[in-house]
């Protein structure tokens, strides 16, 4: 029986992936919801510590908008979605529904 060939070994390719291109995840002000809403809202829906929640509240309360995510698009979407699907303030008599949410390109 003739000996086997010795193994060559194998060359493995890998693909090269292109990253996902980043979007941001936008929360638009109102009037219509409190801080202690917004605090809530931004930790049940990306985990946000009350600290960094109240952070953001208060920009997004000085500036009509404020960056809470940045991702890719697939989660911005779902993120987004969440947010709308929070339902209204219980401490605001007059609010009817969720805080809005954008989705846009990220720069950079």
């Amino acid at each position: 029986m003739p000996a086997a060939a010795p193994a060559k070994p194998k060359t493995e390719r890998r693909s090269r992936t292109e990253p996902l291109p980043p979007y941001n995840v936008v929360l638009l002000d109102d009037n219509d919801h409190s801080y202690d809403y917004v605090v809530l809202m931004l930790k049940e829906v990306f985990g946000h510590p009350p600290e960094k929640g109240f952070e953001l509240a208060k920009e997004v309360d000085a500036n009509g908008r404020v960056i809470v995510l940045t991702t890719n698009l697939e989660v911005a979407e779902l993120k987004r979605d969440q947010v709308h699907a929070f339902g209204p303030d219980p401490l605001i008599p007059r609010c009817r529904g969720s805080m809005s949410a954008v989705v846009e390109p990220a720069s950079g």
